[in-house]
């Protein structure tokens, strides 16, 4: 009798927010606070790397955090990849008010830095991801050839939520089919509206971070288990939270067992030809 298969792990959506960023950013600070993680605001890459490999994550997209004054810029994590590239790899960040100076940013992470993909966070800007100061990015982004993730749902930090509201994706899909967009966060509490965005578009998937397995929404499991089992990715957010309870419970969902090895890793390392 043949033995199953224990699926790879990948984490497509992990920040490096190491004790600076916490000290440069004080409303993600009171937001890790509030829910009990202040623990988790001063972690080490080894920190990072301990917990990766007792949750059995082989890899993990770790991104900079672009705003003004950001101690975690492009540079910060190119150091880090290089210290452990058989894990982690590099994903850009930048700030789409710079105009040029963005893209031109963007550009060399990914030359200089051998960067894979770009993330925004439209809350840190105050712009949905449909304004016009996004769209040399995503241009650039599909002449590079890389996908963007792009944080959904509500902030969870005090600032306008509306940005995060899924349907703004549509202006971008239609615009640029070329682009590989990656939704974050599940577009929580618009869940249904970004499953009707990665059923709609080809281009679009969405990213399972901010929230533990155990508490997805059940519509969120219905898909990754059925008709939208190509289009949803395994994230924590890290450092919200770590591995090992994730991937637990990410195993312990009552989904197909070729649906929890697509969402898990096959599905990041098809769009990121991770072998």
């Amino acid at each position: 009798m043949a033995q199953l298969q224990i699926p790879r792990v990948a984490d497509i959506w992990a920040n490096w927010w190491d004790a600076g960023f916490f000290a440069a950013h004080p409303p993600t600070a009171a937001l890790y606070a509030r829910l009990g993680l202040s623990s988790r605001t001063s972690l080490s890459l080894e920190d990072l790397l301990a917990e990766a490999q007792a949750g059995g994550v082989a890899r993990i997209l770790v991104s900079a955090t672009a705003f003004p004054g950001s101690p975690v810029d492009n540079d910060a994590v190119a150091r880090l990849v290089a210290r452990a590239p058989e894990v982690l790899v590099g994903c850009a960040s930048v700030d789409p008010r710079d105009g040029m100076r963005a893209v031109r940013e963007l550009r060399r992470a990914v030359h200089e830095h051998g960067f894979r993909a770009l993330k925004l966070l439209p809350f840190l800007y105050d712009e949905a991801p449909n304004a016009r100061s996004y769209y040399p990015l995503y241009a650039e982004c599909v002449e590079l050839g890389i996908p963007v993730l792009v944080l959904t749902g509500h902030t969870a930090v005090l600032a306008r939520s509306e940005v995060g509201r899924p349907t703004h994706l549509d202006d971008v899909a239609l615009f640029f089919p070329e682009l590989t967009i990656v939704a974050g966060h599940a577009g929580y509490p618009w869940t249904d509206e970004l499953i009707s965005l990665a059923w709609k578009h080809a281009n679009v998937y969405i990213d399972t971070s901010g929230h533990r397995p155990k508490y997805f929404p059940p519509q969120l499991v219905h898909f990754l288990n059925s008709y939208g089992r190509d289009k949803v990715l395994f994230g924590t957010g890290y450092p919200l939270m770590g591995y090992v309870q994730p991937v637990a419970e990410m195993r312990a969902l009552t989904v197909r067992p070729e649906a929890l090895d697509k969402v898990l890793w096959a599905n990041a390392a098809r769009i990121w030809g991770w072998t």
